[in-house]
Formats: structure tokens, C-alpha cells, sequence
């Protein structure tokens, strides 16, 4: 309420109560005021009270730091960097060490390397050995062809040259 509400409330309870008894009106009012705010701070403070009794203070101070960027990212890095400022490259290393088993792994991949490159030597050589076999097969099948041709009296031998002719032969130029 502005002061000029105040006024015409206070001119018209002027009016309505009267002079003489808008003093005691105006005490009155201020006591039960008094006593409304009372009620609300007590009634506020219990609810305050209840709410850090709880947790939810917590919960909204999280929050509250959660929402605030600046603050999470220091609280990020600072973690970050927390392992880094304690670091000691002379105490002892806890759980395993990095590449204990490198070795192990690399024997194992050798001998695995190994035995694949002595398969795929073996297979070559037997694919080179029948493609050897195939190629004696077919050239002594080649020449006991005509030997067979020969000896076979049933068998007519058939010349498929053409004869040597005037026309195929070539003509020399003069000149």
C-alpha cells in the first residue's frame, strides 16, 4: 500500500470510529500485528528447524554449488590435479605394473606368428608340388597322345595345314 491508500484509510476509519476512539483502535491493531509477525517468525523458524533437522539444508547447498559453474569446475580441477601435486615417483606402486606381461604377450605372439608362417609353408609347398604333378600329368599325357594316334590302326591321321598355294604365297614387287 502507497502513503495515499494509507491516507484514505485513515481518514475514513477517522469518519467511521471518530476522534475519540481511534487511538485506542490503532493501539490494538498494532498489538495484533505485533503478534501476527511473532507468529510468523516462530512459524518460520520451526520450518527452518525441520528442514536442517532433515538434511534438505544440505540438499540445497548442493544445489546451490552444483548450479554455480566456477565453483564446480575448481572443484574439478582441484580434484584433478590433487593426484598430481601428492605424486612421488620413488614410492610403490599399488595393484599391477604397467607391462608386467608385455613380454609374456610377445613370446606367445611370436610363437603364434611362428607356427602361422610354417602353415602357410607347408600349404604352399604342397600346392606347388601338385601344381608340379598336374603339369608332368599333362605333358606326359601331351606326348603319349600323337605315340597313341600312331599306334592305333583304326585312327586316320588328318593334316589340318592348308596346302602351300600361289594365292596365299607373297607376291614380290618390282621395282
Amino acid at each position: 500500500m502507497g502513503w495515499s491508500e494509507l491516507l484514505i484509510v485513515g481518514i475514513v476509519a477517522l469518519i467511521v470510529v471518530g476522534p475519540k476512539d481511534l487511538p485506542g483502535m490503532f493501539r490494538e491493531l498494532g498489538k495484533f500485528s505485533a503478534k501476527l509477525r511473532g507468529m510468523a517468525r516462530d512459524f518460520q523458524r520451526a520450518m527452518e528447524d525441520a528442514a536442517d533437522q532433515s538434511g534438505v539444508g544440505d540438499v540445497a547447498k548442493t544445489l546451490r554449488t552444483a548450479t554455480n559453474p566456477s565453483s564446480a569446475v575448481s572443484d574439478t580441477l582441484s580434484k584433478a590435479t590433487e593426484g598430481l601435486t601428492n605424486w612421488d615417483p620413488d614410492a610403490p606402486v599399488d595393484g599391477p605394473i604397467p607391462g608386467k606381461h608385455t613380454a609374456e604377450f610377445t613370446k606367445e605372439r611370436q610363437e603364434a606368428a611362428e607356427k602361422i608362417r610354417k602353415v602357410s609353408a607347408e600349404k604352399a609347398e604342397e600346392r606347388l608340388r601338385k601344381e608340379a604333378e598336374a603339369a608332368e600329368a599333362k605333358a606326359a599325357a601331351s606326348k603319349a597322345a600323337p605315340a597313341e594316334i600312331e599306334d592305333d590302326p583304326g585312327m586316320v591321321a588328318v593334316d589340318d595345314t592348308p596346302p602351300a598355294s600361289a594365292s596365299t604365297a607373297p607376291e614380290a614387287k618390282s621395282t
